[in-house]
């Protein structure tokens, strides 16, 4: 079957396709479809009339390459797949972070040239230490989330799924289900909770053991259950230590909670949404939220359906903003909270809240109030499940559904 082409991401890096000069880094959290993003650009590639012979695609997860775990390793598997001279070889290899110290060797294949190199990895390590340090300025990350919600629609009609004709009602099953690609391709809820699962215990144990080591698996995983389960709130550390040492009993020092949140974060299980005064445009310590890669993560945890629309619809938001491409803070101007400060590449902001409704109107108010005291001319949104669309002090009012679903910008 052809491969599902996810051409917000394939835009981004088709005019680096033939750069020999710059290594592309395809990061994101496992099983987010990054091994068929790179397939989907070697398709491309030979759909351009580059010959197959000098596409090099390495899967270091496959079974065949198990034992490759040296630079050395990697290097003989490379060169057993020669090269055309004066011609560009596109060089792919999946996973990595597999070859302990293979920056050095990845770095060499880009310095001799001749090679346009696409790499991926599961996590934040791969870009941490040697790859930063030895390649600063030789390299682009793009950052691949899990489906959004009109993605989610696209891979349910490539795989022949059938797709809901209401809106919403899709909508729910997105969030119920979550947006892992393989997910998609089974029948039953259960079955697609019993897959993500497996995704969890694979990123504890590729990802994480791997990488660091947790001496109180017990204590890190209720950490991470404590903070998935409360996806959307403020956390603070302090309450955090309270609640595990006087509440549930479970021992846990300061620094051990820092690290072991940062493990999460590393592993992208969780995204780290800080909070900015927008008045100073500052950073305000210590009041940070906490937003899922996947919802999926939240209720394959958990045996309860019911969907708590606030922090989820956050999520959805937070999620579907990243991956246009804008970073997102929360923001607090005065006692008011603005759920999203978002900053396109541009440097351009624009304002977000997010509401399962406002036909209350002191919910209404609310919603606004923040919005309404912000005097630049940037534009504001406010984003709900409402059918129903109001018109208040020039600030936009769009149904989050149909925003997403098609692929609106701030």
């Amino acid at each position: 079957m052809k491969l599902y082409r996810r051409e917000r991401y394939l835009a981004k890096i088709r005019g680096f396709y033939h750069d020999e000069g710059i290594i592309k880094v395809i990061s994101g959290v496992r099983r987010c479809g990054k091994s068929c993003l790179m397939r989907t650009i070697a398709e491309e590639l030979m759909e351009q009339g580059v010959p197959a012979e000098r596409i090099t695609y390495i899967d270091l997860d496959a079974r065949g390459n198990r034992r490759v775990r040296t630079p050395d390793q990697l290097e003989k598997l490379i060169d057993s797949h020669p090269a055309e001279p004066g011609k560009t070889q596109y060089l792919f290899i999946d996973e990595v972070q597999n070859v302990k110290g293979f920056e050095e060797l990845v770095n060499g294949y880009r310095t001799d040239g001749g090679y346009s190199i696409f790499i991926t990895g599961s996590n934040s390590y791969l870009l941490s230490g040697e790859l930063v340090t030895k390649l600063t300025g030789r390299y682009l990350e793009f950052e691949l989330f899990t489906l959004d919600f009109s993605e989610y629609l696209g891979m349910k009609d490539h795989l022949g799924k059938p797709v809901d004709a209401n809106r919403d009602a899709e909508f729910n099953n997105y969030i119920l289900e979550g947006g892992f690609p393989k997910a998609a391709e089974y029948d039953s809820l259960a079955d697609k909770r019993t897959y993500v699962r497996g995704v969890i215990q694979e990123i504890f144990e590729k990802d994480i053991k791997r990488n660091i080591k947790v001496r109180n698996v017990s204590v890190f995983n209720a950490v991470r259950d404590y903070l998935v389960n409360n996806f959307g709130a403020t956390t603070s550390i302090s309450n955090l230590l309270a609640y595990f040492n006087d509440v549930e009993k479970v021992p846990i020092r300061r620094e051990t909670l820092n690290r072991y949140i940062q493990i999460l974060v590393d592993a992208k299980i969780l995204y780290r949404c800080s909070r900015l005064d927008m008045k100073s445009r500052r950073s305000l310590a210590r009041e940070e939220k906490y937003y899922l890669s996947d919802l999926g993560l939240y209720f394959a945890l958990n045996t309860d359906n019911r969907i708590n629309y606030g922090p989820v619809l956050e999520n959805v938001v937070y999620r579907y903003a990243r991956s246009m491409g804008y970073e997102a803070s929360v923001g607090r101007i005065g006692r008011l909270e603005c759920d999203f400060v978002l900053r396109d590449q541009a440097l351009d902001y624009s304002y977000v809240q997010v509401a399962m409704t406002i036909a209350d109107r002191s919910v209404e108010d609310r919603e606004y109030r923040a919005l309404e005291r912000i005097r630049d001319s940037y534009p504001k949104y406010v984003l709900t499940m409402d059918r129903l669309l109001q018109k208040r002090s020039g600030i936009v009012h769009a149904n989050i559904v149909d925003f997403v679903a098609e692929e609106r910008q701030f």
